[in-house]
């Protein structure tokens, strides 16, 4: 691996919109040029207190110390919508194997039963919430919540700054926003290795909540990678390939992983992913003619081709991150999947 620069993030103050006009513009300026930048930026001022985070933590350690057969029981392979738990090493990023444990809750949906629906609707469906943990599932319905307003006031900073009217991408997800919260423990390991492997995020928009005073994330720039450690209280955000795509490049979706703890030591994070309803097509923004002149145009990449349709972009992350699922399930789009 190569040796990390030691650099960090924009910090960011969101309580500035709820300011004048003039220091709301200040921070819509500051997110437009970071994630035209760089991509990622520390959040603070976004309102969720400080105990609401530490019961975020607090419940998410105890599930993971839940007996095996406990969160076997939630295990992601009972779901066709691939929601719920992975042992350790239970996940890929381009093909080589995640070294975490995790459970994944997303929007708490009915599946979806139209038979002429597209491959990607199978994605909509109820989470798997264990018995053992019952706060679980009040605890993170909650976060969903809060974190989905934050989500809604970045998005609407992003189409002001970016020259557009604040609800141009309103409709892409309106009363059915794809969600994903992650609940994630990462074993120390001698060799420093893979906890998560390079990659982009498929969607929109990440806030990713760190345990205090770890680090282990990694942004790549440059051809090096910089260290983004933990700020107390602060969010970790990021923009996915779909504001690239909205942007024709103008915004960055940065590669990032993240390297595991040493040994005898582990990491605990709660990425949240607010991303558009499924069947949704995001806007191509009509840029003003400053900001069009320096986009850089989307990434182009054969083997993970961005397409503008969300649900698209997320079907074929999940078959490729969750091989054993797909083959339980959905054996009919394993083969016909780049």
């Amino acid at each position: 691996m190569n040796v990390p620069v030691s650099t960090s993030l924009p910090v960011l103050d969101m309580s500035l919109l709820d300011g004048d006009e003039a220091s709301a513009a200040t921070f819509r300026h500051a997110v437009r040029r970071t994630t035209h930048e760089t991509g990622f930026f520390y959040l603070t001022g976004h309102g969720i207190p400080g105990e609401v985070v530490d019961r975020a933590f607090a419940a998410a350690e105890r599930f993971f110390a839940l007996p095996e057969k406990n969160k076997l029981e939630v295990e992601m392979l009972r779901s066709p919508h691939f929601r719920g738990y992975n042992r350790t090493g239970g996940e890929l990023t381009r093909g080589r194997v995640d070294w975490r444990e995790q459970i994944d809750i997303a929007a708490e949906r009915d599946p979806w039963k139209e038979p002429a629906a597209p491959a990607y609707m199978r994605l909509e469906g109820p989470n798997l919430w264990p018995s053992a943990q019952p706060e679980l599932r009040t605890v993170f319905l909650d976060w969903e919540q809060r974190c989905s307003v934050i989500a809604r006031r970045l998005m609407r900073a992003w189409a002001v700054a970016l020259g557009s009217p604040a609800d141009v991408f309103d409709a892409t997800y309106g009363d059915r926003p794809s969600t994903l919260i992650k609940l994630v423990r990462y074993p120390g390991r001698e060799d420093r290795g893979q906890g998560v492997g390079a990659h982009k995020d498929p969607g929109v928009l990440t806030l990713l909540m760190l345990e205090g005073g770890k680090g282990g994330l990694q942004i790549e720039r440059d051809g090096e990678w910089l260290e983004a450690p933990a700020v107390p209280g602060a969010f970790v955000v990021n923009i996915g390939e779909l504001m690239e795509f909205a942007t024709d490049g103008y915004l960055k979706a940065t590669v990032h992983r993240v390297v595991s703890p040493p040994m005898g030591e582990t990491r605990l994070s709660i990425p949240f992913f607010f991303n558009p309803a499924l069947d949704s097509t995001v806007p191509r923004i009509d840029l003003p003619a400053e900001l069009a002149e320096h986009a850089r145009g989307v990434s182009q990449d054969p083997d993970n081709v961005i397409s503008g349709t969300f649900g698209e972009n997320l079907l074929k992350a999940r078959l490729r991150a969750h091989p054993d699922v797909a083959a339980a399930h959905h054996a009919d789009l394993v083969t016909s999947t780049p």
